[in-house]
């Protein structure tokens, strides 16, 4: 790591990589992408990957270390700093019911995908765990997080962004719908858990939300989501010892815990405190959006079509049966926790 720090062309491949990140940013911005929830992160991805596929632009390995880098380091650290989004405050604001419903579409959703994807579908197990969290918990972040224990390759990762992409967006359009005709009966409080706690991304969750008029649902909603979000920390915990007691390989059976991890939640404590001022905050996570663009633009670079090819369609069945879990489970947990 050292030795990239005096290599130019090291330098040269992170300014390529902001630049198609700074692109997709801007196409991020557009309306029309805005109203189909796709966000910056996602574009990033998509773009990476017609980048490579569809116009054949091939990256010279004088710059994989510069790749390597974003989608290792710079990911990691990004993602320590996504604990600035978060604050314990607004957690205690929005109950102890929402923590367990939080808590109980977690871990129910990604034991349910785990087993369909390995027992029933006989998925490539690394599919599995990447689908199945990003469904789980919170779409692309939570993929790449997965991604840095699981150090699987780029294709992988992309296969499960795209289906995150595929079912939170229907659900942004669904839920708001049912919800306008009566289908889906909640109170505002609830219907903030349900948006907050099933919902895929969180762009997902923000554009749900402030499609049904209430200042309580757009607010509250974004809050469960982000407790979902939190739980990357002792998820990736569990799955770093779940991972180390089930290989058969010696290689891989030393537990390593995932630091960055660990950090996210410190900074997230650390921001409850409320030491540093909201615009600064707003700064900061403007950069670390960037900086986790960069690692899904390099991931989607790294993509190449024909992967997804030989896999088929059991991770779209994989994610389409997650996503029924999510809305119709999601339901039933949300009633069944409100009238604990």
């Amino acid at each position: 790591m050292k030795n990239n720090f005096k290599n130019k062309n090291f330098y040269i491949g992170l300014a390529f990589l902001a630049l198609l990140t700074t692109l997709a940013k801007y196409i991020s911005s557009l309306q029309i992408v805005q109203n189909l929830g796709f966000s910056f992160l996602i574009v990033a991805i998509l773009i990476g990957m017609i980048f490579t596929n569809i116009f054949k632009v091939k990256v010279s390995a004088k710059f994989e270390n510069s790749f390597s880098f974003a989608t290792k380091t710079l990911l990691r650290t990004a993602i320590v700093f996504y604990g600035f989004r978060l604050t314990f405050t607004e957690i205690y604001d929005v109950g102890f019911q929402a923590i367990i419903v939080a808590v109980i579409v977690v871990f129910s959703t990604f034991v349910l995908g785990y087993f369909i994807g390995i027992k029933i579908l006989k998925l490539d197990k690394e599919i599995t765990i990447l689908t199945s969290a990003g469904s789980a918990i919170c779409g692309a972040a939570a993929v790449l997080a997965t991604e840095a224990v699981l150090k699987n390759k780029a294709y992988k990762s992309s296969i499960a962004v795209s289906t995150v992409v595929l079912f939170g967006t229907v659900a942004m359009f669904l839920y708001p719908y049912l919800y306008s005709i009566d289908f889906i009966n909640f109170l505002p409080k609830s219907m903030a858990m349900y948006i907050g706690g099933t919902l895929h991304e969180v762009a997902h969750v923000v554009g749900a939300a402030n499609s049904i008029s209430n200042d309580i649902i757009a607010k509250d909603a974004v809050v469960v989501k982000m407790i979902r979000v939190m739980l990357i920390a002792p998820f990736l915990i569990i799955l770093m010892f779940f991972l180390a007691k089930t290989s058969t390989s010696k290689e891989k059976t030393k537990i390593t815990i995932p630091w960055f991890a660990i950090f996210f939640i410190l900074v997230a404590l650390f921001n409850s405190f409320n030491f540093i001022d909201s615009s600064i905050i707003n700064k900061i996570n403007y950069i670390d959006t960037f900086c986790l663009a960069m690692a899904m633009m390099a991931l989607g670079i790294n993509t190449d079509f024909k992967s997804f090819f030989k896999v088929g369609l059991k991770p779209v069945i994989l994610a389409s049966i997650l996503f029924i879990w999510l809305s119709v489970g999601g339901y039933f947990i949300v009633n069944f926790v409100i009238t604990l």
